[in-house]
């Protein structure tokens, strides 16, 4: 393994432990990436994520970059774009005279941005996002600068890959979690309810589903104001089997 090759897995790995979420994450990853690949270049990244809203996700390592993505955006067409659609690399060697999306290039030229490199980022083996490289001298992007953005965005692509699923993990844990707590909420009520009317568990709780459904108020919700109007307090949130 190259120096360059455990330089870079050395930097995810202290992004990925620095990190909170995704979008913090890819943050430290644009930095990163225009920190190590080559000296005054600027990075930008984008990440369209599953089930999450069309718009991608997007980070930048300084306001260049932000500024050529937001010229992208506006523009709606440039090589971030088209990586994301298509999934293959683009390179543009002068903005001053490269003849593809022109919009893109005249605008990219004048804030002094002469040449770009575009890659793809797969995650669970699909395209899913672009690390794009921008510098301010045209032909920047020879075969040693190339292939060095390419080993960076392949081991980029299996962090982002490793965050997303933590990410994911967190979120699912978040839901079992609350819908613990709801559970226990509900139950409470049930209890409640049970107590006041004499009833079953299963009468208890097709009465409070009726008014669930009649008064448009969500299950928990009224459950909640069912033991607070019981109990004088709000019902105690911490779920079942946690410490403290």
């Amino acid at each position: 393994m190259s120096s360059e090759v455990r330089e870079d897995l050395a930097g995810l790995q202290e992004a990925l432990l620095n990190s909170d979420s995704v979008e913090q994450f890819l943050r430290q990853l644009a930095a990163l990436a225009a920190r190590t690949l080559s000296e005054g270049m600027s990075c930008g990244m984008a990440l369209r994520q599953q089930g999450r809203a069309s718009r991608a996700v997007t980070a930048c390592s300084d306001p260049l970059a932000a500024e050529a993505g937001r010229v992208q955006e506006e523009a709606g067409e440039g090589p971030a774009a088209h990586v994301l659609r298509h999934g293959c690399r683009v390179s543009i060697e002068d903005t001053a005279t490269h003849g593809r999306w022109p919009g893109f290039c005249r605008r990219a030229a004048s804030l002094g941005i002469r040449s770009c490199y575009a890659l793809p980022l797969v995650t669970e083996g699909a395209p899913s996002g672009v690390l794009m490289l921008y510098a301010r001298e045209p032909e920047a992007f020879g075969p040693e600068e190339s292939s060095r953005a390419e080993r960076f965005a392949a081991s980029a692509s299996g962090a982002l890959t490793l965050s997303l699923r933590m990410a994911s993990c967190l979120d699912r844990n978040e839901q079992l979690r609350s819908s613990i707590v709801s559970r226990a909420v509900i139950d409470q009520a049930l209890g409640v309810i049970m107590a006041t009317e004499h009833c079953s568990q299963g009468k208890a709780f097709a009465m409070l589903r009726s008014v669930s459904q009649n008064t448009n108020v969500k299950l928990r919700d009224l459950a909640a104001t069912i033991v607070t109007s019981a109990s004088g307090e709000p019902p105690g949130l911490t779920a079942p089997f946690e410490d403290g």
